[in-house]
């Protein structure tokens, strides 16, 4: 028989962003290579794709260049079939993004599952490839940039922009639908962009932030996370520790500390940093 504070404790829900939080790659670029073999980009696109992938995984993708890769997803995918292009993204997701996902993000996504937690995916990409990203990661939902199609084709523009303050207020709309109370749930996000999105959550978490990032989450005392594993396939039953870095210091036993509050606070015990 379950006691009445567990009858009454709130439903809340983790928020991951995906790109360089979930997985190391962003996962738009990581299609260009399979639009190309079905003949959607041309060989020029290929190599921007993969110097754009480059930069990302250096930098990361502040606010101008994620405007620049808005602009070029519009433009190059204008016409596209979108059936085609679900189908493309069908039948290679798992080839191509499981082995980016962090092992340490593995962890915290089962955690948070096993603690009763749904987990979102809230991604600036598009609904076509975080869908089915999601469905493969064990998601129980996707904010994501859905795209304009008419006649069955993508006109290059957009329903809804999956970024910075956008990200936020579909966060409060999902959890006034389903009744999750923010001041319980949990966000992870690597980008400065997503600041709003980490805002609006109780439970606020950085992974591999970007400088601009990193300075807020220490004026503020928010946990850093390095997520450093990229995983072949699915863990099962993974038992090795997420190794969290707390902000300010790296010695061993700062990071064990640090990794032990983090699961503790994913698997619903008190957090008492924030």
């Amino acid at each position: 028989m379950s006691s009445y504070a567990e009858d009454a404790a709130p439903v809340a829900a983790a928020f991951f962003d995906l790109d360089k939080t979930i997985i190391a790659r962003s996962s738009t670029l990581a299609f260009g290579p399979s639009f190309y073999r079905y003949g959607l980009i041309g060989r020029m696109d290929v190599i921007r794709t993969g110097v754009a992938q480059l930069v990302f995984r250096l930098h990361g993708a502040d606010h101008s260049r994620m405007e620049k890769i808005r602009a070029q997803v519009s433009q190059v995918c204008r016409g596209w079939q979108a059936e085609r292009v679900a189908e493309i993204v069908a039948r290679h997701v798992a080839d191509l993004i499981l082995p980016q996902v962090y092992a340490e993000a593995w962890e915290l996504l089962t955690t948070h599952r096993g603690a009763g937690r749904d987990v979102v995916i809230v991604s600036t990409s598009g609904e076509e490839m975080v869908g089915p990203i999601g469905e493969l990661l064990g998601a129980a939902a996707v904010i994501a940039t859905q795209m304009r199609v008419s006649d069955g084709r993508y006109t290059g523009e957009f329903d809804f922009y999956a970024y910075g303050e956008a990200k936020a207020a579909r966060i409060k709309a999902l959890a006034a639908e389903r009744g999750y109370s923010l001041p319980h749930s949990y966000a992870y996000s690597d980008s400065i962009t997503d600041l709003p999105m980490l805002e609006v959550v109780g439970h606020p978490r950085v992974v591999n932030p970007d400088r601009a990032l990193r300075r807020i989450a220490e004026c503020r005392g928010w946990p850093v996370l390095a997520f450093t594993r990229p995983s072949r396939t699915e863990p099962a039953g993974r038992s090795d520790p997420v190794r969290s870095f707390p902000v300010g210091g790296s010695s061993t036993g700062e990071i064990a500390g640090s990794a032990a509050r983090e699961r503790d606070a994913a698997r619903g015990q008190p957090d008492v940093h924030g």
